[in-house]
């Protein structure tokens, strides 16, 4: 919807007052500053019902009083910052609910306004205390105003013109009903494709690792063990989604940092991060409901999936070496899982060959992550404990690890345990081969810069990975066929 009432806003020395949350910015500093906070310590939840007794203007104060926020990479509404950026001589004024410990950095930072009024831990300006302020000191209609929300309404009631930004068409012929409505700029994003890039459905590849007991035991084609293993499936995709929401929420101030990751929907503003908040612990209860479902064992392997994640987003990614060490666990637990759900036992060789392969994988992301900060004249990898001297030694690391998992792969070749599931092992022994290739590539690709930053999507769209995956998998075939 584009409705324009005028082609142009007269210039003259009326003031235009601009809102800051969801307006200017594609964001809001209340959830930002709360994320910040609890990003940095999550014992701050049980402050927060303390805090908003006091009222809205004393939480916001509180939180802004302990998070710092880097203004210069906030999702600024373009239009907006590009239409104050042409108001001619019209005074500028940015009138926010938002505390003014916050707002102070980013009205210097843009340098555009000549009058800022905010909240101030006791006084919440927002609707109709915001219009009372503007009318006190411009008096009624003897101002412009931008908004984004119903609470506006209050204001525009008492000003001139409205511009009305990132709403909805009902919000905009509302705003028709109180005064003339200048421009309408429409919300941009937020819509099912949003969704879909923020709930990452095509991470969800990774938890085809539920299948692999089955495939390990040769139980695949049985169909009750197949289904346990499709919900299982099903589960840890959901599990792994409010994970990845969460994820994101907490990880604003770094992603935005990232030439990729800033590109995500609440990282960019266009998913607003109070629907996030809500949605990551509907997915995580579906999750575990459906767990509980399949068998309460398997809700266990799940509960400690998403403990050892939460451990991971909160501090675990921030301490050097920990950090893979447990991404490798992580993918190994949902094998975990898998053989839990099915009811299959446990390979010692399966989980040795496991830790030791995601190991490898999870110090390519990070030699991925930390080669991309230094091509970028970064020394360090933001959020992350490593820096651009330890690009050889977790090369050096990495690359080991790989091969120690292919040498495992070598010994329960020829142990007894494969004796017992495979017509002729012997044929397993061209894996090796193979495993060692796939290996020393992916570590060449990602020396040469090529790495995608997750390196289980670059298996799952480099061609010859997918080939890899072929030939690996009609090796199996024929060791398993009795001929």
């Amino acid at each position: 919807m584009e409705c324009q009432v005028e082609t142009s806003i007269d210039a003259s020395s009326r003031p235009i007052c601009v809102d800051l949350d969801g307006t200017l910015l594609r964001t809001d500093l209340l959830y930002e500053s709360l994320l910040a906070l609890l990003g940095r310590n999550p014992l701050y939840a049980f402050l927060i019902p303390f805090w908003l007794l006091r009222g809205k203007a004393a939480l916001k104060r509180e939180l802004a009083s302990r998070v710092t926020l880097s203004v210069e990479n906030l999702p600024y509404d373009k239009r907006v910052v590009e239409f104050l950026r042409h108001t001619g001589q019209r005074p500028r004024v940015l009138c926010t609910a938002s505390d003014t410990l916050l707002v102070k950095p980013i009205a210097d930072h843009l340098g555009l306004f000549e009058t800022v009024l905010s909240s101030d831990g006791h006084r919440n300006l927002a609707g109709k205390r915001k219009a009372e302020t503007l009318v006190d000191m411009y008096g009624t209609k003897g101002f412009d105003y931008i908004g984004n929300s119903r609470v506006d309404l209050d204001v525009w009631r008492h000003a001139c013109a409205a511009i009305v930004v990132n709403a909805g068409g009902r919000l905009a012929r509302s705003a028709m009903q109180c005064t003339t409505v200048h421009h309408y700029w429409p919300a941009k994003g937020g819509d099912l494709k949003a969704w879909i890039k923020a709930l990452r459905i095509y991470q969800w590849a990774k938890n085809l690792l539920v299948l692999v007991p089955l495939l390990t035991a040769h139980r695949l084609l049985v169909p009750a063990a197949f289904a346990d293993a499709a919900r299982a499936f099903l589960a840890f995709g959901l599990c792994a989604s409010g994970v990845y929401l969460l994820n994101d929420l907490l990880d604003l101030a770094p992603d935005r940092q990232h030439p990729r990751k800033r590109k995500r929907p609440f990282a960019a503003g266009t998913l607003p991060l109070k629907h996030g908040l809500l949605i990551f612990p509907a997915l995580t209860l579906a999750s575990f409901s459906l767990a509980w479902w399949i068998r309460p064992s398997f809700a266990l392997v799940l509960l400690g999936y998403y403990t050892m994640t939460l451990a991971y987003s909160f501090k675990l990614k921030r301490i050097v070496m920990i950090d893979v060490v447990m991404l490798a666990a992580l993918y190994t637990v949902r094998i975990i899982g898998g053989a839990v759900a099915v009811g299959s036992g446990l390979s010692f060789w399966l989980l040795a060959f496991s830790m030791f392969i995601f190991l490898s994988l999870a110090l390519l992301k990070r030699y991925t992550e930390l080669g991309a900060a230094h091509s970028a004249g970064k020394q360090k990898i933001v959020g992350r404990g490593y820096s651009v001297e330890d690009l050889t030694l977790i090369q050096s690391l990495g690359a080991a690890a790989g091969y120690i998992g292919v040498l495992v792969l070598a010994l329960y070749i020829n142990s007894p345990d494969s004796l017992e599931l495979y017509h002729h092992p012997k044929v397993l022994w061209l894996l090796c081969p193979v495993l060692l290739y796939w290996v020393s590539r992916a570590w060449m690709v990602a020396h040469r810069g090529h790495m995608h930053d997750d390196p289980i999507v670059f298996a799952a769209r480099d061609r010859a990975s997918q080939i890899v995956a072929l030939i690996t998998l009609v090796i199996v075939a024929v060791a398993t066929m009795a001929w």
